[in-house]
């Protein structure tokens, strides 16, 4: 009897630990989706290791719901959608909804650094052209295609006469008090800059370039607003790779506007700091394009330089692998004796168009391939592409390493096993994305110009945490023996 006792002891000892371990392993799922729930984010990773049950799937049916009712989210529609061929619209971030414009405080340069550069010269007191008199030009050839600091200033200027919005929405607008604005503007055209003055003139020293930056670096420093922040809320356009070489080390606290980080230390410039903007291309849109698979005869298309240095001496051997494939261009060219007529054509009568690394990760070539239509091949490791947080670029390139790419036939034989059903699907996504890369005066919603904002508004929460971090002890006693210290340079600099 008292055998049969303890068997029933044990027998309910043991249902009594396994419901208790089931009751508790329950309720830690529960508090973990709940908890899940808090962040405002989906987490189907999590979901999926849990097990199937009832429960369960009514409790992420109804985070579903309710998830789309948050106030504090980044909306969805941040992120690139296709819909029957059409592209939903880009927001701006909604984590404040009362906030969705970009307030911009810009700074009023002198003319020497901005439009006087493109041979504007002011009248009177004002240092800004009235935009709507009349709008400076940008000089053309190879110089567009760094010109957004010509475009994002124009659409700053352009914020403060609601009159010509014409229906848009802006992305930012210029605000005369910096107290209120998000981030601080700095109107210096850098690229132009660099394209047309760093030579040194007879008799001088140091050329124009060089004096504006460093009449810059003395102004921004001296600014209440730089000494605020120490330069984090700032906005640095140095599109061009060579543009701010003498000042980007002494403002590297900004935020830069760059094509790529190829000619910066990571400590001067990286992914979490700075924005990666497009270029502006340089050959014609193809408009009304009833081009198809068949219609395009040349399966691989590049024309550009062939022999440059660093990550770029790949060009030089794909050329000697490609250039005698049947349906292959590959071959030197340049904007000159009407190259880049030659490339429109080419590009808009080709597959596949190669944006392969030179003497920096990103060239222009990528922009000309989207205006195109034509599906961008990208052969550079090291490139960083504009608004990847929002734009899934697999969508409609095609990305190949290096060490691949050079690896006999495999390229080739890569390019060919493409389907013209999956040539189609990425031809009809460059249409609908085209627009994002597109620098207009005005500008249209969800165009370069905006996208370049919204970039910029996505990374003002990490601008505010530093600033905010960085002021804790601002109202401190200063100790008497190390008084103040000075904004320190990045380590590893060079």
């Amino acid at each position: 009897m008292a055998e049969r006792n303890v068997h029933l002891m044990g027998f309910f000892g043991r249902k009594s630990l396994f419901s208790m371990f089931s009751i508790t392993s329950i309720l830690f799922m529960l508090s973990l989706l709940f908890v899940m729930r808090s962040t405002g984010h989906r987490h189907f990773f999590y979901l999926n290791v849990l097990p199937k049950s009832k429960v369960l799937a009514l409790s992420e049916e109804g985070y579903s719901q309710s998830s789309s009712q948050s106030d504090y989210e980044v909306s969805n529609s941040n992120r690139v959608v296709s819909n029957k061929g059409t592209l939903e619209k880009y927001n701006v971030l909604k984590c404040n909804p009362s906030k969705q414009v970009l307030k911009v405080f810009m700074y009023d340069l002198p003319p020497q650094f901005h439009f006087e550069l493109l041979g504007w010269k002011a009248e009177g007191k004002s240092v800004w052209p009235d935009i709507r008199k009349l709008v400076p030009t940008y000089p053309g050839g190879l110089n567009v295609q760094h010109s957004i600091e010509y475009w994002l200033t124009l659409d700053l200027l352009l914020s403060e006469f609601d009159d010509n919005l014409n229906g848009r929405s802006a992305s930012a607008i210029r605000v005369h008090n910096s107290s209120e604005a998000d981030v601080i503007f700095v109107p210096f055209f850098s690229s132009v800059c660099y394209n047309r003055f760093s030579k040194v003139k007879q008799k001088k020293k140091t050329s124009p370039n060089t004096l504006l930056q460093q009449k810059l670096v003395a102004f921004l420093t001296a600014q209440e607003e730089w000494k605020r922040s120490g330069g984090k809320d700032h906005i640095i356009l140095a599109h061009h790779p060579n543009s701010l070489l003498d000042a980007r080390m002494k403002l590297w606290p900004a935020m830069f506007i760059l094509s790529d980080f190829g000619r910066y230390p990571p400590t001067v410039a990286n992914v979490e700091k700075d924005v990666i903007a497009p270029y502006k291309h340089v050959i014609r849109n193809y408009e009304n394009d009833t081009s198809d698979f068949d219609s395009r005869p040349t399966l691989l298309y590049f024309q550009g330089a062939i022999y440059r240095k660093d990550g770029g001496s790949i060009r030089q051997e794909l050329f000697y692998m490609l250039k005698d494939e049947k349906d292959v261009h590959f071959s030197f060219g340049s904007i000159l004796k009407g190259g880049v007529k030659q490339a429109t054509d080419g590009m808009h009568s080709s597959k596949f168009c190669l944006n392969i690394a030179g003497d920096t990760p990103s060239s222009n070539r990528l922009f000309d391939a989207i205006a195109s239509h034509c599906v961008p091949v990208i052969i550079s490791d090291e490139i960083e592409l504009p608004y990847e947080d929002v734009l899934d670029y697999s969508e409609f390139c095609i990305f190949v390493r290096t060490s691949d790419a050079i690896k006999p036939h495999f390229l080739i034989n890569f390019i060919r096993s493409i389907t013209k059903q999956e040539w189609t699907t990425m031809w009809e996504r460059l249409k609908e994305i085209e627009n994002l890369f597109e620098y207009r005066y005005p500008s249209k919603d969800n165009d370069a110009v905006q996208m370049v904002w919204q970039a910029i508004a996505r990374k003002v929460p990490t601008v505010n945490f530093k600033v905010h971090k960085s002021s804790r002890y601002s109202r401190s006693p200063v100790s008497k023996e190390g008084g103040l210290k000075p904004f320190p340079l990045p380590k590893n600099i060079l």
